[in-house]
């Protein structure tokens, strides 16, 4: 039995699966990982990513912050790929409880998903940090080099997680919660490496933890059935 019938069969026979997913779930749809810099990065931004997206820098720096965020985080005319159909179709079916994702580009709940916990925020929520009027990423996108309030013009936040900043502990607690009780914990296109988000995969206490990745993880003894490939290809052959 292959690695993809091993994991059909596992799913055929299961109605309590839950999905944890990172950037590699978004670059099949065009969604660049911001980590993996390219060589027009240098020549655009005098600092790594990690710096220009922490709270300090947006404190200090937001013109420069939102020039990264909006050339680099904003996708919005990005589709939800194979992985992101598949998953919604295997909730609709009974078998998925939830999706956990480190992305922030919404696309899981533009393929079809209801249940999804969004560990680092989205680009589809910002908010005024004066006066808390809410706003669409599209406004982000078309405003000027630092966007402002209508209603009162103070300086308006992304609803993601920055570095520096903690997580929101109810979806943390609800991600551990579906994690702890899942029967089969499917992993995909994450390192494993970004925490406290990769120590989610300690709360599992089942025998059919998943990995799925084209990049080996620091995760990968521990895998029940570890399949290396595009997380699209893999998902998407699925029978549900």
């Amino acid at each position: 039995m292959t690695e993809q019938e091993k994991l059909q069969n596992w799913i055929e026979n299961s109605d309590n699966i839950v999905f944890f997913g990172g950037a590699g779930v978004s670059t099949e749809s065009g969604i660049p990982d911001f980590r993996s810099v390219d060589g027009l990065y240098h020549q655009q931004y005098d600092y790594p990513p990690e710096t220009i997206l922490s709270h300090s820098f947006y404190i200090k720096h937001p013109k420069e912050f939102y020039r990264f965020y909006k050339n680099k985080m904003l996708c919005l005319d990005a589709k939800p790929n194979a992985a992101h159909r598949k998953l919604a179709e295997l909730e609709q079916a009974g078998k998925l409880k939830a999706v956990i994702t480190q992305n922030i580009d919404g696309l899981h709940q533009q393929a079809g998903s209801r249940e999804v916990l969004e560990l680092h925020g989205s680009v589809h929520r910002n908010y005024c940090r004066k006066c808390h009027r809410l706003y669409d990423a599209r406004y982000i996108l078309n405003s000027g080099e630092i966007p402002v309030c209508e209603d009162c013009g103070g300086i308006i936040k992304p609803d993601v997680v920055l570095y520096e900043e903690s997580l929101d502990m109810d979806v943390m607690r609800a991600a551990i919660s579906y994690i702890s009780q899942a029967e089969i914990l499917i992993v995909g296109g994450t390192s494993l490496a970004v925490y406290p988000a990769a120590g989610l995969i300690d709360y599992y206490n089942g025998d059919k933890l998943v990995l799925i990745n084209r990049d080996a993880t620091p995760m990968d003894r521990r895998a029940n059935l570890l399949i290396q490939g595009n997380i699209g290809q893999v998902l998407g052959r699925l029978d549900v």
